[in-house]
């Protein structure tokens, strides 16, 4: 399997996605990682690995419209099977996501539907929720609010701020998305409109739905 990965910052996602290829748990490989930050950390992990990177300036362009053509154009050089957001922090045109459809996924640090869009911790934490977690989802036109593959539930506690809930959430994060993949890469994984369903997963598990195999 052949994936793109964008990114915006430190690309810890990224990374441990990266493990999980170069360990053999997920058949496949990152051709290519793009970052709308020339200083995005993510850049330089990309490169400790010897993985093609690129930075695609947002600057040059007028519209959104005009960067995603840029984007789209150059991605499918790389003929993807799947494209992976791990911490890009633009909205992706309607054209973007028509251009790849049912081929990218992200992750989002709440149980989405809840929380969408930014600083979904401290949104969390500010209403009171008593648990909050992340989800891996595919992509579609309504911000946060694809097919959900895999979530994480993470307790919250009078104690907790928005860091450490952030770092709590982060560390599921590295789990669940490079299973996601892993699976994705199997061809397990199987959707029905709203509905994926990962074949063989074991369901109804807590804390993480479908349980974790190899992460």
């Amino acid at each position: 399997m052949n994936i793109v990965a964008l990114i915006s910052g430190r690309g810890s996602n990224l990374e441990a996605i990266i493990k999980g290829i170069n360990e053999k748990k997920i058949k496949g490989k990152i051709s290519l990682v793009i970052s709308n930050k020339k200083n995005a950390r993510g850049l330089q992990i990309a490169s400790n690995y010897g993985i093609k990177s690129k930075f695609l300036d947002p600057s040059l362009h007028t519209t959104r419209e005009s960067y995603d053509l840029e984007l789209i154009e150059t991605i499918k050089k790389e003929n993807p099977d799947l494209i992976v957001l791990a911490g890009y922090m633009r909205v992706l045109t309607d054209s973007f996501i028509d251009a790849f459809k049912n081929r990218i996924i992200n992750i989002h640090p709440s149980l989405i539907p809840a929380f969408q869009g930014l600083k979904a911790q401290k949104q969390a934490l500010e209403f009171g929720v008593k648990f909050t977690g992340c989800t891996v989802h595919f992509v579609t036109k309504e911000l946060d609010s694809g097919p959900i593959i895999i979530q994480a539930v993470v307790p919250i506690t009078p104690e907790d701020n928005e860091e450490t809930i952030s770092e709590k959430i982060l560390h599921y994060e590295h789990r669940i998305y490079p299973q996601a993949i892993k699976w994705i890469s199997d061809n397990r994984v199987i959707q029905k409109k709203r509905q994926v369903i990962v074949k063989n997963a074991k369901y109804g598990c807590i804390p993480v739905n479908p349980e974790l195999e190899d992460f």
